[in-house]
């Protein structure tokens, strides 16, 4: 047989293709990438569910990923991710993975825009009031001076809310939150990172043969 893997013998080919073939077809029109994209990524979520013993990826091999390739580093802000792509936040099944890539190579602002305040309201946060946005500012700003520290928490916080609460009634509500990243897209992850950046993303395309995500090639 023609094996899709290499490194993978003929009856884990079989058994990928008895599996999966029916969600490449379906991500293949609905995520955004090619055939050959999705293709590739299932398998590196199969090869990971194999070393797994099981049809899932566990959650420390996702927050490994998150750690080492994604570059996002807040425990708090892995979690959050994890809930918004996941039915239980503690296995990721291939759709979850599928879910995870496709939200963070999307182009579209606004799909970003959605995701980032879901994971910010969260984990029973629910809306972004100023006790929730200065809890999660805290990780900002450290030193030995505690009352410099604080002063400084204070400020950002108002600063945010000053950028934000539009009606001034102390929450920052989805709409207040799109419409101001709309305008000033660098502030889509004013509470912390949330995607890839464009060199982790470039790895991540690299590792996981996402052509259609490779950087523009320069003329020389």
């Amino acid at each position: 047989m023609n094996r899709i893997d290499l490194t993978m013998d003929d009856m884990a080919n079989t058994k990928f293709l008895t599996m999966y073939s029916g969600l490449i077809k379906t991500m293949s029109t609905s995520s955004g990438f090619s055939y050959n994209e999705v293709l590739c990524l299932l398998i590196v979520f199969y090869k990971y569910a194999l070393n797994n013993n099981a049809r899932v990826m566990s959650s420390h091999q996702l927050y490994n990923l998150f750690l080492v390739i994604f570059g996002i580093v807040d425990v708090s802000i892995i979690d959050r991710i994890s809930m918004n792509i996941t039915q239980d936040g503690r296995s990721i099944s291939p759709e979850s993975w599928m879910r995870l890539f496709s939200v963070f190579f999307t182009g579209n602002l606004q799909e970003r825009i959605k995701f980032a305040y879901n994971v910010y309201t969260s984990g029973g946060t629910l809306v972004l009031n100023r006790e929730v946005v200065g809890l999660a500012i805290e990780k900002f700003f450290s030193g030995d001076d505690d009352d410099e520290v604080n002063e400084l928490r204070a400020d950002m916080c108002e600063f945010l809310f000053r950028k934000f609460d539009n009606d001034k009634d102390g929450v920052i509500s989805y709409e207040e939150y799109s419409e101001t990243v709309q305008n000033q897209p660098e502030l889509l992850e004013f509470l912390g990172k949330v995607f890839p950046d464009n060199n982790n993303k470039t790895l991540v395309a690299y590792i996981h043969n996402l052509e259609s995500c490779f950087p523009p090639e320069r003329d020389l």
